[in-house]
């Protein structure tokens, strides 16, 4: 009988050696294997990731990454060749996890922006939303401290498909129990091919006394050194606690096989909770079919083909032809049919070792396609706060303070300035006792209005300037996700906590100017002009006040002339400095208008407009980090 040793229980010398080997690898993974270990400042150094800042770029992250990859070049021999996968220009390009523990390329690249994604979310986000992108993040931190040179790969089935069956035979060895007792397999049991294995095994929770070796060296399959075989409990166990296990150690291992038999490999719970979700993890799945020995002539491919079927439909690819995908195959872990191949396959599978890397590709995957709902956003147009936003929102607020009201106020203003100056004197008596008699009634001569209508007026401007808010907000919210529309809302409503009353102090300040308007140069002359008609007026009366008692020859004719010629001179004076002040008193109308509308403009795009544009920035920014992190061009937007 083959004598099985625990690598970490000490059963003989060999063991105890190895065990001394395994703890020695783990603590000096960074030296064996050339700068595995992280830079201490990176979040990743700890196990956890790191929440980051609004400023904080990720050239810092890639600038350490940058010097543990060159650190990396000199440690690999020139014998050993390219890394797994292919010939590489540089390990820059390597898009996995490279033998000193970083990530390379494009995964690199990906994760940084997740980082960056999570810390530029985190106040607008909640955090069950980010939870499963922490936990990829503190995952691919853990597994990155850890031995690149392994692939974990976990046996998982249900109750009585035989995958402890399959397991002690890809093992040569007889170490998981299999019986018709239910459940075997009550917790996960491991089986490693070579030294440095502990740390990842501590990762899984699996204690010493659970780890095995497989066949006497003598008798190993070399193309499976660096595989780490779990055994994991039945899926559909009764027992709640090894379901627990099971769910848990999938979400840690590299890669897994799944083992079903001719009877439940249409189980709807395999299919619904596990396969169908694992559907994008297709390239680190296997998908085996178990006791086919038990399935007369052509029954097994017969089943072998509805698998296939129901794989298609759970949406996992397969890889026939030479695509990426899940592997199917099938066999007899019993009689060992089949079991040769899919020690080849694992075998190939492990000498690549870019399951981690996949593995970790296919998490961010997943983490993006949750995300997307959040980031993406839905709308025929990309949300922006685009000029016709602007000068709308302009406009309101100019209604609602009444900039276009100020500016008539302030033409007639000029106007009866002039017509003050310029206006024959008994006009300008009887406008005086108007204006007197308004004052009496409580009426405001400029205005026109009564104070109960101007606090109305009041009320109106209020709703005016929340209504312009509203709309404005609602304009750039529209086609952005649920929680960056409501932070663009918030920002606005923020923003527009006082803002009537601000906009009251500006009409004040920059409404009417202050003193009498401006004097065109022609105004002088028409002011001694009328005052001229107005001394026609007087010299013509008192000439003929003079010829009626006596004091003057009666010649009636010249006097009544003069005055006839000031009393018509004085109104054509004024209707003539009237039609030359439409002009002036227009433009200087528009001017306080313009004035109150950019003091208005100013004062809502400080508020509103900047505070709402921010968070459009801050959300492209998020969306654009969100791209990186699906690995798409961020073109197009």
């Amino acid at each position: 009988m083959t004598a099985v040793t625990d690598d970490t229980d000490g059963v003989d010398g060999a063991a105890r050696v190895d065990g001394v080997r395994d703890a020695g690898e783990v603590r000096g993974a960074g030296d064996a294997e050339g700068a595995g270990a992280p830079d201490p400042a990176d979040g990743a150094a700890e196990g956890r990731w790191d929440d980051g800042l609004i400023a904080r770029r990720a050239e810092g992250a890639a600038a350490r990454d940058e010097r543990a990859v060159r650190a990396l070049r000199p440690v690999r021999p020139p014998s050993e060749g390219p890394p797994p996968g292919g010939q590489r220009e540089s390990l820059d390009e390597y898009d996995g996890l490279l033998p000193g523990g970083a990530y390379g390329g494009r995964l690199r690249g990906r994760l940084d922006a997740l980082r960056e994604l999570v810390g530029l979310s985190r106040t607008r986000l909640d955090g069950g939303t980010l939870a499963e992108a922490g936990r990829v993040l503190d995952e691919a931190a853990a597994r990155q401290r850890l031995s690149s040179r392994h692939t974990v790969v976990a046996v998982a089935g249900a109750s009585g498909s035989g995958k402890s069956t399959l397991f002690n035979a890809l093992a040569g060895v007889q170490i998981s129990e299999t019986g018709l007792r239910r459940p075997t397999t009550s917790a996960p049991i491991a089986c490693s091919w070579t030294d440095g294995a502990a740390g990842l095994l501590d990762r899984l929770g699996i204690p010493g006394r659970l780890r095995r070796r497989p066949a006497p060296p003598g008798f190993r399959d070399e193309a499976l050194n660096g595989l780490v075989l779990v055994d994991l409990p039945d899926h559909d166990s009764a027992a709640t606690a090894h379901r627990d296990q099971v769910d848990r150690v999938l979400t840690l291992v590299d890669a897994v096989i799944w083992v079903v038999d001719p009877e439940k490999y249409a189980d709807a719970v395999l299919h619904e909770r596990y396969l169908r979700p694992l559907a994008g993890h297709a390239e680190i799945t296997f998908v085996v079919l178990n006791q086919v020995d038990r399935l007369p002539g052509d029954a097994a491919d017969l089943v072998l083909d509805d698998l296939r079927r129901l794989l298609d439909e759970d949406g996992m690819a397969l890889g026939e032809h030479g695509e990426p995908g899940a592997t199917v195959l099938s066999l007899s872990a019993l009689t060992g049919e089949g079991v040769g191949e899919l020690r080849e396959m694992l075998g190939q599978f492990v000498q690549e070792r870019g399951a981690p890397a996949r593995r970790l590709s296919a998490d961010l995957d997943a983490a993006a396609a949750r995300l997307r709902p959040v980031y993406v956003a839905d709308g025929r147009r990309p949300p922006e706060l685009g000029e016709r936003a602007r000068n709308d929102f302009t406009d309101r607020l100019a209604e609602a303070v009444g900039a276009a009201a100020v500016g008539e106020a302030a033409e007639r203003e000029w106007r009866r300035n002039a017509g003050k100056s310029c206006g024959t004197p008994w006009l300008r008596l009887w406008r005086w006792y108007e204006a007197h008699r308004a004052l009496g009634s409580g009426i405001d001569p400029i205005s026109g209005r009564t104070p109960t209508e101007g606090e109305e007026e009041e009320i109106t401007a209020r709703q005016r300037v929340e209504q312009a808010v509203r709309t404005v907000a609602d304009e750039a919210a529209a086609g952005l996700p649920a929680p960056w529309a409501q932070a663009v809302r918030e920002s606005a409503v923020r923003g527009a906590a006082g803002l009537p009353e601000e906009l009251d102090v500006l009409a004040v300040r920059a409404g009417l100017p202050r003193g009498r308007p401006p004097r065109p140069a022609w105004w002088p002359a028409a002011v001694l002009t009328q005052a001229s008609m107005t001394l026609l007026q007087i010299f013509g009366g008192l000439w003929l006040v003079g010829q009626i008692v006596g004091v003057l020859e009666p010649r009636l004719l010249p006097p009544v002339l003069v005055m006839l010629a000031g009393i018509l001179g004085g109104p054509l004076v004024e209707w003539a400095c009237a039609v030359a002040a439409r002009g002036p008193a227009r433009r200087y109308g528009q001017d306080a208008e313009r004035r109150l509308r950019e003091a208005a403009a100013g004062c809502g795009r400080a508020r509103v407009l900047d505070p709402v544009s921010a968070e459009l920035m801050r959300y492209w920014e998020v969306r654009e980090q969100y791209v990186a992190v699906t690995g798409l061009s961020t073109t197009g937007r």
